[in-house]
């Protein structure tokens, strides 16, 4: 069960809140697309990033990105569009990587034919090349988009932690924990860690941007680092799960490729009653961090209960 104080159990609609802000950053990442590849116009590469960011995506760590900023008062979409917007592009990068023929070999992403499928293997490497130096570009636009000049001293904490999440700090080794485990049992430790790195370290960077954007203090930017660490594991273990319970027609991507691919998951580590009550105290302890919130930090604790809860 979830647990969400009963002072914060609001009304708040959290499906309206998600559609709200997946129809923003879809918004801008189609108008920073057009404004800044104008010499790409109607190549290739441009066709392929365009189609890849276009999925149907969750959005789910821009998401965080921006619900971080609201949580520690005074933040507000405006002031971290930027960041939520690099992050989508650096996920959507590792998702067309993933995917790949080397790696998980994966037809389906986001309901239509991976990015190698659509186009052809060069043009999904290259497309992913493109995304991820096209966040750091994006980035360093500040004031230039979005009309508001950020602290340059925030600004760069944040690119730095972006960098390190994304890098050989945390997803590129979990990925590389990942390929290289294959066919072999992990510890529960050595998975945890490859989950936190693979999975949980650009959601953690996307809650850190957030709330350092945003302009949080130092005690809230740091109960929002342990209320992402542990979404972020927990977000891991129900893909695990659902790669086992999920419906292909729902989640946009097949299931049950886990276990033909011997893929080191909670499930197998631990069976799957233990791996959902894992995720859930995961979610409960999340949840107590943010009890010095107040209702700010809503969307945050429905997000939460909506990792868990969630078909894809």
């Amino acid at each position: 069960m979830i647990m969400i104080p009963k002072r914060f159990d609001t009304m708040f609609d959290l499906n309206s809140y998600l559609a709200s802000k997946q129809k923003q950053i879809n918004l801008y990442l189609d108008n920073l697309l057009k404004k800044y590849s104008d010499s790409a116009l109607g190549s290739r590469i441009h066709d392929a990033m365009k189609y890849t960011l276009a999925g149907n995506g969750k959005r789910m760590r821009p998401i965080l990105c921006i619900a971080a900023a609201e949580a520690v008062k005074g933040g507000n979409t405006q002031d971290v569009i930027l960041a939520a917007c690099a992050i989508e592009m650096i996920h959507t990068y590792s998702l067309i990587h993933d995917d790949l023929p080397a790696m998980d070999n994966d037809n389906i992403r986001r309901g239509k034919p991976t990015c190698h499928i659509a186009f052809d293997e060069a043009t999904a490497i290259l497309t992913g090349d493109a995304l991820l130096t096209f966040a750091f570009q994006t980035l360093s636009l500040n004031k230039a988009e979005t009309g508001k000049t950020v602290d340059s001293d925030r600004l760069l904490k944040v690119i730095n932690r972006i960098a390190f999440a994304a890098g050989n700090g945390g997803m590129v080794e979990g990925q590389m924990m990942d390929v290289s485990s294959e066919n072999r049992n992990l510890t529960i430790n050595e998975l945890e860690k490859m989950h936190s790195l693979k999975t949980g370290a650009l959601i953690s960077a996307s809650v850190y941007s957030g709330a350092v954007l945003g302009g949080g203090t130092d005690g809230q930017i740091e109960a929002l680092e342990i209320f992402a660490k542990n979404i972020g594991l927990a977000f891991q273990v129900k893909d695990d799960i659902l790669n086992i319970e999920g419906e292909p027609e729902i989640m946009g991507k097949a299931a049950g490729t886990d276990i033909i691919r011997n893929k080191n998951t909670y499930p197998l580590v631990v069976g799957l009653k233990e791996s959902k009550k894992i995720a859930q105290n995961l979610v409960n302890s999340a949840l107590k961090t943010l009890d010095c919130f107040d209702s700010g930090a809503d969307p945050l604790r429905h997000i939460a209960g909506y990792i868990i809860e969630r078909k894809k």
